[in-house]
């Protein structure tokens, strides 16, 4: 998975357009792991499934920075200069 994403989709479930999908405990359960972009994953049996060439999504990205709170692969991906969290749109509207 790659970290260039710097903007959540439109149809992104961090976003506070989509308040309605799912609760907070479960973004932060999306956001504990590596979560990918629905977008640029495979779809099988309606559910999006991480591919090699998946990248990171920009708002469990934003999510996640915005509380402090990067998870393992974030921080290893900074220091090893694949995740730059200064290029995130911190101004989306994600919750």
């Amino acid at each position: 998975m790659t970290y260039d994403l710097t903007s959540p989709c439109g149809e992104c479930p961090f976003l506070n357009k989509m308040s309605h999908g799912f609760s907070m405990r479960r973004l932060r359960e999306f956001a504990s792991g590596s979560f990918h972009c629905h977008m640029t994953g495979e779809w099988d049996d309606n559910k999006a499934c991480a591919t090699p060439d998946s990248k990171a999504c920009a708002g469990a990205l934003i999510f996640l920075e915005k509380r402090g709170k990067s998870n393992q692969m974030m921080r290893i991906s900074e220091r090893l200069g694949l995740y730059d969290r200064t290029k995130l749109n911190m101004k989306a509207g994600v919750r």
